[in-house]
């Protein structure tokens, strides 16, 4: 069953998006980070932004979750607000 990290984040800059676009398409996901796909939302005006990283399956999101909690904060989008995690219920694209 796929699994999704669900972090929301206060502080975002649409300078800091731009960075991040770059940074990741740019490079890889750090070792041990295995992720199938990564959706960053982004609230300009509030500076708020969710991310939304879907793994495969538990092993995974287990590694993952212990990749991301170490990772500093200066390489998040901003300040984290909240962490949870969901099963992924459904999942289509048009």
């Amino acid at each position: 069953m796929a699994l999704a990290r669900v972090v929301t984040f206060d502080g975002v800059t649409k300078e800091r998006i731009e960075e991040l676009k770059r940074e990741i398409g740019e490079g890889k996901p750090p070792e041990g980070l295995e992720p199938t796909e990564i959706i960053m939302l982004h609230d300009p005006e509030a500076e708020r932004s969710m991310v939304v990283i879907l793994f495969d399956d538990e092993e995974t999101y287990r590694r993952g979750d212990a990749v991301l909690e170490a990772m500093p904060s200066g390489d998040t989008p901003g300040r984290r607000q909240s962490v949870t995690k969901y099963e992924v219920a459904l999942r289509a694209t048009p």
